[in-house]
Formats: C-alpha cells, structure tokens, sequence
C-alpha cells in the first residue's frame, strides 16, 4: 500500500466556473456533443449542465437523490437514483422524462447509489452505499452489462467511489471514502475482478480520496473530500501535481473542454454551518483547471 507523498509536485489553482452552490455536487462528465459538463447535485436531487462556450447553466430536477450520469449509445441517458438505475430524457426548459430500468433498493431503504462510470466495452461499474449511516460497510460493487441485470462483483464498502479504469482497460481502480483507500483490481475482458488490492491509502491529513478519473498517460486524478485539493498520481501513487481549491469538501473531476485538457471539480456544501459557509463562501460551486492534462473522451453504456 501507498501513501505517495512527494514535495516536488507541480501545484496549481483551481478557478471558478459556476456558483451553482451545489449541496453535494458529484458524477463529473463531459458531454462531446454539446461541449458541455454535465453533473449532480445528490441531495439537491437535480442534474445540473455547464457550457463553457457561452457560460450557459441548465438543471433537470430528479424524483429522488441521483448519484451519477452517464450516456447511451442508444441515446439519452442513465442515471443512478436513490432507488436504482433509470432511463432519462433531458429537454429544455428543465422537461425530464424518467423510465425505471431496476429498482434495487426499497423506498424505505437506508442504501443509495453512489458513483459510477462505463468501460472501453461500454459496461457501467457503480457502488451503492448507506447514505443514512456511512460507518455501515453496507456498500456494493455492480458491474452491469446491455441486455442483462446488474450483479454484485464486490461488498462490504462504507462510500464507494470513483470508479475508473487504466488506458489499456485491465485495471478497475476503486474507492472507499471511508477508509480511506483506493483499490486496484485486475480486469478481464469479460468483465471478471481479481486480484483486488489496496493501491493507495490517503494519511488523516489528506482528508479522504472521492471521485476520480485516469488520463491519457494513466495517472489517476483524485478529489480530496476534506481536505480543499485534487491530486494527480502516477502509477505508483507518487504525487506529480496538486490543484488547490477554496473550499474543503471536493468530491469528483472529469476532464472537459475541446481538446479534454480542462480537468472540471464539482464540490459540496453538505454539513457546513453558517461560519464554515462565511469562510467558504464558494463551497458547491464547480471549479475548472485550465490545460492541467490530456483526459480521454467518456464511454457511453451499449444499451
């Protein structure tokens, strides 16, 4: 297990895009059609697009608390509701049209998901977690493929987070928050884990590790929740740069902009009091780092 400090990291500030004041932003990804980042806001159950051509800003409310977005080949979207995996269609003027697919969780339930991209083979891999009590290891690992029903492929998370894979698709990188680890597991071609193993533990200090995304050389791009940065990672674990952030609690990044050099950061304001928010007055807001990296185009789900 690493810990990957290193004091000759590049460093870097994050500049502000949109004061959206999400509650718990996350779910980054940026939408090549129309050069557009789209994202969440989990307990603000609403789904949020920013364009940076024009600065236009656009929300789609949810039924219930979503924690992640992803495109289809068909067309449209998935999206990650509290409940399960729907269909949505998101039109102008914030119209929504919603098609349950799976409901694994009751409406009474303590589990939500939480989290989620697709492969190169258009598979999408997303957790679950207790969301009423985040000490409960309760959160799952799906794996779900076009034309069959999502399966478990591994248990026993407090926060499941950013999942992402290495260039060459053989490696499922995946987070507990809780712990403070990031996992690596060994992926076959068929979609089958093994050989899972911590990759990287965070120290107290680094807060905990949240969403991520790999770029085009490979090295892992990761939100600190807690502690105001995000850092990139070589294959190691070694540090190569830091963006610093004015707020505390970063939870996700997706590479955007017309060449994917941009690295975008959704943030939270969840569980701040009146002085926490006077004193970070930006919490929530989405960040963007300029020409940081070279990021690789989303994978959209194959049904």
């Amino acid at each position: 297990m690493r810990t990957g400090r290193c004091t000759g990291a590049f460093m870097t500030a994050a500049q502000l895009a949109w004061d959206c004041q999400c509650e718990l932003g996350e779910g980054a990804l940026w939408n090549a059609p129309d050069q557009s980042l789209y994202f969440v806001d989990i307990k603000g159950c609403v789904v949020l697009a920013w364009t940076p051509s024009c600065a236009a800003q656009r929300r789609w409310p949810m039924p219930q608390m979503a924690g992640w977005l992803v495109p289809r080949r068909a067309g449209g979207w998935l999206a990650g509701l509290a409940q399960g995996p729907v269909a949505l269609q998101l039109g102008a003027q914030g119209a929504v049209q919603v098609e349950w697919l799976h409901r694994l969780h009751r409406p009474d339930s303590p589990l939500r998901l939480n989290d989620a991209k697709v492969d190169a083979r258009g598979r999408l891999w997303f957790g679950s977690m207790n969301h009423l009590d985040e000490t409960q290891p309760q959160g799952l690992l799906y794996r779900w493929e076009a034309g069959s029903d999502p399966v478990v492929v591994d248990a026993g998370y407090g926060v499941t987070n950013g999942p992402a894979f290495s260039p060459d698709g053989r490696t499922l990188y995946h987070t507990d928050s809780l712990a403070r680890t990031v996992y690596a597991f060994d992926l076959s071609d068929d979609g089958v884990l093994s050989r899972k193993r911590a990759w990287l533990r965070l120290d107290d200090d680094e807060g905990f590790p949240d969403g991520m995304t790999t770029d085009a050389d490979g090295c892992l791009w990761i939100a600190h929740w807690g502690a105001s940065r995000v850092t990139q990672r070589d294959a190691t674990g070694r540090i190569l740069r830091t963006v610093a952030l004015p707020v505390a609690q970063v939870t996700n990044v997706a590479f955007g902009g017309p060449q994917l050099r941009d690295l975008f950061i959704t943030t939270a304001r969840t569980g701040m009091d009146a002085a926490a928010l006077a004193a970070a007055p930006l919490a929530g807001a989405l960040f963007v780092a300029p020409d940081v990296g070279q990021g690789t185009a989303a994978h959209a789900f194959a049904g």
